[in-house]
């Protein structure tokens, strides 16, 4: 199986966030960068079918210079190449964005299967893999905690996450898209074989496609604001009571 998994940088989650001036993203040049979570386990369950049935790993990812930390670490812990679609105005790229700037040099690979993580830990949307499963033209399913893939007949079946503790199978045709739940394996670190081995596989740099554009607007972030206030309620116990079960019915909206 050729297998593509899709790695994303985030900011750390021990790094305090701080906002640009603007007020529209944080400061990208102090912070400090990880792979995003939910990828990891993309890529370690995309490592597992790859050997069980053979094939690659191809890490791919879109973003700045920088990238190349988080897709030397999958190169590491096992996959085989990367694609690397770079352009520093992908740093905080929405998820259209990334889809449309990764997409060409996807479509030239052909892969059979195309595995991201279900969210990013930055912007949360969940919308990538939908996303880049409909430029590039394949099936997806979303929050995957299985995969049972038989390459010999072009097809999987999948285990979907739903609400209430329910699951559900579907069958589908390969090639496709999964969208993988953090939680669906147990991630391996890499080794200082790997990391030693990663220094000579193929990072192959692609240009972004032209006339990308953004179709999200960031108006303002801010950090929530913590509040506290103490109210002291006097009188007898019984008065005292009453007034108290009237302010959580009324104001704190809490009966």
């Amino acid at each position: 199986m050729k297998i593509a998994v899709c790695i994303k940088q985030v900011p750390t989650r021990e790094w305090q966030p701080r906002l640009n001036d603007a007020r529209t993203w944080i400061r990208e040049q102090e912070a400090s960068y990880e792979m995003n979570e939910p990828d990891a386990y993309a890529l370690e369950e995309g490592l597992r079918l790859r050997e069980k049935h053979g094939g690659e790993v191809v890490v791919c990812s879109a973003g700045p210079a920088r990238v190349q930390q988080v897709i030397r670490e999958a190169l590491a812990r096992g996959a085989d190449r990367a694609v690397h679609v770079e352009d520093e105005a992908l740093g905080a790229a929405d998820a259209f964005t990334a889809a449309a700037a990764l997409t060409p040099a996807m479509q030239e690979e052909r892969f059979d299967l195309i595995l991201t993580g279900l969210q990013s830990d930055d912007q949360g949307h969940a919308q990538f893999g939908p996303v880049l499963a409909e430029k590039v033209g394949v099936p997806h399913s979303t929050i995957i905690m299985e995969v049972q893939a038989d390459p010999a007949a072009s097809s999987m079946k999948v285990k979907r996450e739903l609400e209430g503790g329910w699951f559900q199978y579907v069958t589908m045709p390969l090639p496709a898209l999964l969208t993988i739940q953090s939680g669906i394996n147990q991630l391996r670190y890499a080794t200082l074989k790997g990391i030693m081995a990663a220094k000579k596989k193929e990072i192959r740099k692609v240009a972004p496609p032209a006339g990308l554009a953004s179709r999200l607007k960031v108006v303002a972030l801010y950090a929530p604001q913590k509040s506290k206030q103490t109210v002291m309620i006097g009188g007898s116990p019984a008065d005292a009571a009453r007034e108290l079960v009237r302010r959580l019915r009324e104001e704190a909206r809490a009966l």
